[in-house]
């Protein structure tokens, strides 16, 4: 906080002083004023919620990262098993089909379609219905 401060009058009412007058000591402020001030970059923090961890308990702030930080390695250890297997499955197919360069091409092309268009979402129902003639 800076050292140069601004002097006004400010107007509260005797259960808001009695409030900071309890609650600075627990804060370990060594002032009210000093209290007061982070009281307000707190709430100033949380409505512009531009950054949370202005006014987000440092302990929450921290399990929350933890939390994300470990889903992040859970997913990545998954896709990478997932990865495996599909290779697999794609080696295996490989070994025994003998499928034309341009077909593999033209399949890849809708295959990408597909993905995007269904956020991912394909199924092997409308792989097998492609495969028959269907849409």
């Amino acid at each position: 906080m800076s050292r140069e401060k601004i002097k006004f009058a400010l107007r509260m009412s005797p259960e808001t002083q009695q409030l900071v007058k309890e609650m600075y000591p627990r804060d370990n402020c060594r002032t009210q004023n000093e209290f007061i001030e982070k009281a307000i970059r707190f709430y100033s923090g949380y409505v512009s919620g531009r950054d949370a961890c202005e006014f987000l308990p440092a302990a929450l702030t921290a399990a929350l990262r933890c939390t994300v930080h470990d889903s992040e390695g859970r997913i990545c250890r998954l896709l990478f098993k997932l990865a495996v297997e599909l290779d697999m499955v794609m080696n295996v197919l490989a070994a025994g089909m003998e499928i034309p360069q341009e077909d593999l091409d033209r399949l890849r092309g809708r295959c990408v379609r597909d993905v995007k268009s269904t956020n991912g979402s394909v199924t092997l129902k409308d792989a097998v219905d492609y495969q028959r003639g269907g849409a």
